[in-house]
């Protein structure tokens, strides 16, 4: 781990450590920026380390530098960053491939960076969560993908889906700790990974026509939503997944 953060000991979420995967670039990026302002120590995790190393320097956390699609990497990762308080678990990749030409290659690295490392680093962090008597709090950064089927997207779609199952299974099991696991899911968000998706005029178009506020939704506005079920403010929040869609799903 490098660095450390600058801005912890004032805020909402003062003296308390916070693991954010997936936190180079877009909602993670945004989260750590949003949850330092608000007092955390932040853990910063991404595959990429330049990412890590800007993101140290503009909110002086620390870094874990980890590719999650390798099992053993992402429970060494998690060990490191221990003890910590809050968990997102944002990371997450999208391959577009239509679903009669989806390769099990593709489908297998979605699920294990989508759905798997969400699990291990959840169990580890739960776990020391536990023995420490902690009443902490997970967010699992998923999708309305998780609810609706879009074109090209079958790995993903399916990910998401089953990272909102696994969201609810650990509700369920981690409440009786006082751990509260929750999903957000957003619409089409304008980071780079969606950038890369949703270029195409033709292709956004019918999909902001179907969002009642007629636009995509910031990586910030995203970062909010999962500070809110980070705090104390949904203490009695757990098992939901939360959609950040602009009234998309309400249609």
């Amino acid at each position: 781990m490098t660095a450390s953060n600058t801005l912890a000991g004032h805020g909402e979420f003062a003296g308390k450590t916070v693991l954010i995967t997936g936190a180079g670039k877009g909602i993670g990026h945004a989260t750590a920026r949003v949850m330092a302002a608000r007092g955390a120590r932040v853990i910063a995790a991404s595959r990429t380390q330049r990412d890590l190393d800007m993101l140290a320097e503009e909110i002086g956390c620390e870094t874990l530098c980890v590719d999650l699609a390798d099992p053993h990497a992402t429970r060494k990762m998690a060990e490191a960053a221990q003890p910590v308080d809050l968990l997102v678990n944002n990371a997450g990749i999208v391959q577009l491939q239509p679903f009669l030409d989806t390769t099990v290659e593709a489908f297998d690295t979605t699920m294990a960076v989508n759905v798997r490392a969400a699990m291990i680093v959840a169990q580890v962090s739960a776990r020391s969560m536990i023995e420490r008597g902690v009443a902490g709090a997970i967010v699992n950064v998923s999708s309305i993908s998780a609810a609706i089927g879009l074109p090209l997207h079958a790995s993903y779609c399916a990910s998401k889906a089953a990272l909102d199952g696994l969201t609810r299974v650990m509700a369920v099991e981690l409440g009786a700790h006082g751990i509260r696991a929750n999903a957000v899911n957003p619409v089409v968000t304008l980071t780079p990974m969606a950038e890369k998706a949703w270029s195409d005029p033709s292709k956004a178009r019918p999909m902001l026509a179907r969002i009642p506020l007629n636009r995509f939704v910031q990586p910030e506005e995203v970062a909010r939503t999962i500070a809110y079920l980070l705090g104390a403010d949904s203490a009695m929040i757990t098992g939901a997944s939360l959609a950040v869609d602009g009234g998309f799903l309400a249609g």
